[in-house]
């Protein structure tokens, strides 16, 4: 079977290095440049994790994570962020986000992360 992932950022340049990264991998990647397409997305789509980007126009990825958790409390979320703030992190927790990132990242490290992370769930 082979895993899903939304990569949600606003910044066109991250979204493909990631899409390039993960579809290496076999992956089927989604992606959404909005916390507001995100939640569109997850109508119709089902994926294994998700990667959100915390700083973004029209909805951030806090508000986006905290609407996808209420009706989809099962999925996983990864919330990528540049602040190193305690407190927008301890936010995302608390809503239901698995784990948080700092950017600039290292890809080889997030995709570790991923992998790990998906596979935690699929033993669960």
């Amino acid at each position: 079977m082979r895993h899903e992932i939304l990569i949600v950022d606003d910044q066109k340049g991250v979204r493909r290095l990631l899409e390039e990264l993960f579809k290496k991998d076999d992956w089927i990647v989604h992606t959404a440049s909005d916390g507001l397409e995100a939640i569109a997305k997850i109508d119709s789509i089902t994926p294994h994790i998700i990667l959100m980007d915390m700083k973004m126009p029209n909805m951030n990825g806090l508000e986006a994570s905290q609407k996808i958790l209420e009706n989809h409390p099962e999925l996983t979320i990864v919330m990528m962020t540049a602040y190193g703030e305690m407190d927008v992190i301890k936010k995302a927790l608390d809503a239901g986000v698995k784990r948080c990132i700092t950017k600039p990242f290292d890809i080889m490290n997030l995709r570790q992360v991923v992998q790990q992370m998906v596979s935690a769930e699929q033993v669960q």
